[in-house]
């Protein structure tokens, strides 16, 4: 008798390389190609932004707190949702699990124990680790906006400090965002693999015209 084989083995691993791989090619384009990505050409202008703040009047630092704010409301709402849907997640777990003998069916995958484990594992995983960016990303978006309104001295000679801090908290709350979006589709795997290989599709369709907005413009320029 040969063993079955369940779709668990090859679309949840396809699913995890499609969207880590999709974030590793993202991360080469902003580090070699800022100008080719949204999130490097919002680097960019945060760069001479800050410089220019710092060095211009009272209504552009009032500016600045404000764009601040946003950015520590939208992480605020990641962390929140993150440990949200990790306590339910946690509530859940046993139910789905005693539920799950009722529906036996190759193509929802496995429902042995440890695969069960390795779902919620692994969902519950992200979730905690974008908790964790996105927690750091408040500390440090918290001290840059002490630091933006700290009058220049001998303590700060140049801007590098404060802005280090700055480029540090959004790096890390982009990367709580990220994990969190990635996490949605390894929730869909309670209804099976097929689910979350549509949505990790989806999601990196989606994140791709989001995140090279300047290649798809110039692509419609080009057309005309």
């Amino acid at each position: 008798m040969g063993a079955i084989l369940y779709p668990d083995s090859f679309l949840i691993p396809l699913s995890l390389f499609l969207t880590l791989g999709y974030h590793a090619y993202l991360w080469h384009n902003i580090k070699n190609k800022p100008s080719t990505t949204s999130i490097g050409l919002d680097a960019l202008r945060r760069k001479s932004w800050f410089q220019d703040m710092k060095e211009g009047d009272d209504k552009k630092g009032l500016l600045a707190i404000q764009s601040l704010r946003n950015t520590l409301i939208g992480t605020i709402f990641s962390a929140s949702v993150a440990i949200l849907f990790n306590l339910a997640l946690a509530a859940l777990t046993s139910n789905a699990y005693n539920a799950s003998h009722f529906f036996r069916s190759e193509i929802l995958g496995s429902q042995s124990g440890k695969v069960y484990a390795l779902k919620y594992g692994l969902a519950s995983l992200f979730l905690l680790v974008s908790f964790l960016c996105s927690s750091m990303a408040l500390g440090y978006l918290i001290d840059a906006n002490f630091l933006i309104n700290v009058d220049e001295s001998c303590e700060f000679p140049s801007l590098e400090y404060p802005e280090r801090i700055f480029e540090r908290g959004h790096l890390l709350a982009l990367m709580g965002n990220r994990v969190l979006c990635i996490t949605f589709p390894l929730l869909l795997w309670m209804f099976g693999p097929l689910p979350v290989a549509i949505a990790s599709v989806a999601l990196v369709w989606g994140l791709y015209e989001l995140d090279f907005v300047g290649k798809c413009k110039q692509r419609k320029k080009s057309s005309l």
